[in-house]
Formats: structure tokens, C-alpha cells, sequence
């Protein structure tokens, strides 16, 4: 017997309750670890690798850490990782009540990563999307992150099947958007952002990185990737500009292990916004 359809001249709100049009779309949020206790969810997504996402992503945690705010950084780029490198952390990741727990950096960042579990941190993953999608919600349900004010998700780049899967298994409250000053960075940014929008997680606002580089002689800036669009796109989208990065070496420097000690001034109206979410 086929089910009854709803009609606004048929229909009682008596009739009605149970009925299968009236249920709520199904969620495929995921139950957090029963020991975390998560404020705030921000991804830190981007069109394309390259473009120093997990930069930003480590010196937003750092930022947010001075602060005096409990953070954690969830190393969402399986095939990728780059977040222990960065700051000198090594496995295994130690289990607690059959519970992962996350590794400390030096100024006292949560951090779970691929890296953190495998046995040789240098062998490849190679595996498929699912594998792939089901490890990232593990990183959530498995993980012990205890009181966390700020969760940071380092993204894999593009629109595949792990960003899909965070957005729909993690409550993600905003993203930033990582680019750069290059000609195809209308299309990559819009790709990014009409994703998020299909899954109505807002954009809090746009990062660039690369956009220029300083004399260390003269101080005077070159802008080595051309002229940037950034803010032209920032108009164009009614999304912020909330950082423009230009190519530091001593970032640099302290992303070879050190970056607990980095301080990354260029991320400020970053800051400022996400302390008022």
C-alpha cells in the first residue's frame, strides 16, 4: 500500500504526527568521545595543497593557546599529514580507557594525526576514500580531547571525500579559506566555497598566504606571484579578508619542529574574529 501524501487540505495536525514527510532530514553527525567536551569547530580548508593551510592552521592554535584558551588541532589530512612535523611529535599516541588520547605539543596543544598512530610514521597511506572517510571520524569518536574551547581541523586540500565527510560528521561551526595570489584562484575558492555552502557550514573569511615576499636589505615588498585578487573576491563574495601572509623564512624555519615557538602577527583579524563566535 503506497504512503499517504500530505495536503495542506487533508491534512490535521493529528493526522499528521508520524507521518514519514514530517520527519527531520537524517543526520550523520557523529557522537563525540565521551570524554571530550568540544566548544568550537573550525576547518581550515583550501582548493588546492600548496597553498600553507596547515601553517595557518598551527599558527591559529598557537594564537588561540596564548590566549589562555584550551586547543586541540585534529590533523584531518590522512595522505598528508604535516601538523607533528611541525612541532616535533612522535607516536604512538597513548590509549586510556580504550580511548585514544592526544599527544601535547610544548605550549600544550591537543593533537591527533595519522602520524600519531602508525607504527613508522615515514610509510605511505594507501588507502581508499572510505578507509580514509571512517579514520577521520574516528578522530572525533575515539579520541579522548577532554575540555577543548577551540578544535582545529587541518583539511586535506580539494573537495573529495574526506572534507565531505568532516562536514558531515563533525558539528564544524565555520571555515577559513586558504589561497593564493595566482591566476586560477577565482575558480579554486569558489570550488571550495560552493561546497560549504552546499552544506551550509559558513565561511568566516579568506586567508592568503604567499602574498608577498620582503627585502631583508631594503624592506620594500615584492609581490613574486603577481598582483593579488584577493580582495577583489573578498567584495565580490561579502566574505573577509582575515590574514594576508607574506613568504617568511622564519616561519619557516620553525615549521621544521619548533612551530610551538612561532608567532604569527599576520593572522590578527583572524584572531579577533574567531574569539567572538
Amino acid at each position: 500500500m503506497a504512503e499517504r501524501e500530505c495536503s495542506s487540505t487533508s491534512c490535521t495536525k493529528e493526522s499528521c504526527e508520524g507521518c514519514p514527510s514530517k520527519q527531520s532530514p537524517q543526520s550523520f553527525l557523529v557522537e563525540q568521545n565521551k570524554f571530550s567536551n568540544i566548544k568550537h569547530v573550525i576547518g581550515v580548508v583550501s582548493g588546492k595543497g600548496g597553498v600553507g593551510k596547515s601553517m595557518v592552521t598551527a599558527s591559529l592554535a598557537n594564537m588561540m593557546a596564548s590566549q589562555g584558551y584550551s586547543v586541540g588541532i585534529l590533523d584531518a589530512d590522512i595522505t598528508g599529514p604535516s601538523i607533528p612535523k611541525m612541532y616535533g611529535l612522535h607516536g604512538p599516541a597513548p590509549m586510556a580507557e580504550e580511548c585514544i588520547q592526544p599527544i601535547y605539543t610544548k605550549n600544550g596543544i591537543r593533537v591527533m594525526s595519522i602520524n600519531l598512530l602508525l607504527e613508522d610514521e615515514e610509510a605511505p597511506v594507501i588507502w581508499r576514500g572510505p578507509i580514509l572517510a571512517n579514520m577521520v571520524k574516528q578522530f572525533w569518536s575515539d579520541v579522548a580531547w577532554g575540555e577543548i574551547d577551540y578544535l582545529f581541523v587541518d583539511m586535506p586540500p580539494g573537495t573529495g571525500d574526506v572534507p565531505l565527510t568532516v562536514f558531515q560528521s563533525i558539528p564544524v561551526e565555520g571555515i577559513l579559506v586558504v589561497t593564493s595570489p595566482q591566476d586560477l584562484v577565482r575558480l579554486i575558492v569558489k570550488k571550495a566555497l560552493n561546497m560549504a555552502g552546499s552544506m551550509k557550514i559558513p565561511v568566516l573569511g579568506l586567508i592568503e598566504n604567499y602574498s608577498y615576499v620582503v627585502c631583508p636589505d631594503c624592506g620594500k615588498e615584492f609581490k613574486i606571484f603577481g598582483e593579488s585578487e584577493i580582495d577583489a573576491l573578498s567584495e565580490e563574495l561579502n566574505i573577509p579578508v582575515l590574514g594576508k601572509m607574506p613568504i617568511d623564512t622564519k616561519l619557516a624555519e620553525l615549521a621544521d619542529g619548533a612551530f610551538d615557538q612561532a608567532e604569527n602577527e599576520y593572522l590578527l583579524p583572524a584572531e579577533n574574529r574567531l574569539m567572538f563566535l
